[in-house]
């Protein structure tokens, strides 16, 4: 995730899209849409995209049985109040917090209907 700009709690900041060709889904994506796509050090095998108006972003993802639809990643101020907040109110922890950088997280939660939405703490320096 590369990020110019602080965001704000609540803003979907990526996108990820499941794939099973990262060859023929870079093409695609970037012939239909114009992205940017492309990987970064020390993020090998997920390369990253970046629309247009350079704002927009997200990843291909290897697509496997737990990951089949794509994934928005919200901002949040605090990822540990937001799952407290998520199991509260009927959702479920899907996976904790995890590590991105020295100064970023991740985790996944699931929302009463079942949907997958991702949670992003911090700044992730992709050199990028």
């Amino acid at each position: 995730m590369t990020k110019e700009t602080t965001m704000a709690h609540g803003d979907i900041t990526h996108v990820d899209i499941p794939v099973s060709d990262m060859a023929r889904a870079t093409g695609f994506y970037s012939t239909l849409f114009g992205w940017r796509i492309q990987e970064y050090p020390g993020y090998e095998g997920y390369p990253m995209w970046q629309a247009p108006n350079q704002v927009s972003g997200g990843g291909l993802a290897p697509r496997d049985e737990s990951f089949t639809q794509p994934r928005s990643t919200v901002e949040v101020d605090s990822i540990d109040d937001t799952l407290a907040l998520v199991t509260a109110n009927g959702g479920r922890v899907v996976m904790e917090k995890s590590p991105i950088s020295e100064t970023s997280w991740w985790a996944v939660l699931e929302d009463p209907d079942g949907n997958h939405i991702g949670l992003y703490e911090g700044v992730t320096d992709t050199g990028g």
